[in-house]
């Protein structure tokens, strides 16, 4: 059974060991289900090993903050009713639900692909989002698209 997952607050967030970084520390608990944090950094920390053995010129820490970077939506629709109609309202986005939008949707990307280890398909997922490509990025764009076809009711956001 999957569990309603709250992660600590940015004060409350400690950096992870290895990387010494917030970002890493969010994400590993985004990662972690029941608890097992152990199990969720072993996979991050595999993960950017992987990276680092295919990319050689770049970081892995930089290729994965890079790639949430990139990951990071700009605008979203939100549901607005107005006078008994329902609009989809493109809206700016706050850094921190950028950041949050970022993170669950490399994770979904991940999850949704079954056969090889998770480790594998996240280092697969951050590559593909530093470059711009994969399932996160399209996830990102399709965001946008919509938030630029409803553009015309952008009148109602306030």
């Amino acid at each position: 059974m999957a569990y309603k997952k709250f992660t600590a607050s940015e004060d409350i967030l400690k950096p992870d060991p290895r990387y010494n970084s917030k970002l890493v520390s969010k994400f590993t608990n985004c990662l972690m289900w029941d608890g097992k944090k152990t199990v969720a950094q072993r996979i991050v920390y595999e993960a950017m090993e992987i990276i680092g053995k295919k990319i050689k010129d770049v970081p892995p820490l930089e290729v994965f903050e890079t790639a949430i970077n990139n990951v990071k939506p700009y605008v979203e629709v939100r549901s607005k009713r107005v006078g008994g109609a329902n609009y989809q309202v493109p809206m700016q986005v706050n850094k921190r639900r950028q950041q949050s939008l970022a993170i669950r949707w490399i994770l979904q990307a991940i999850r949704s692909e079954g056969g090889r280890s998770t480790s594998v398909k996240l280092a697969d997922e951050l590559m593909a989002a530093y470059k711009k490509e994969g399932k996160a990025m399209n996830t990102r764009e399709q965001t946008h698209r919509m938030a630029e076809a409803n553009k015309a009711f952008a009148h109602f956001a306030w």
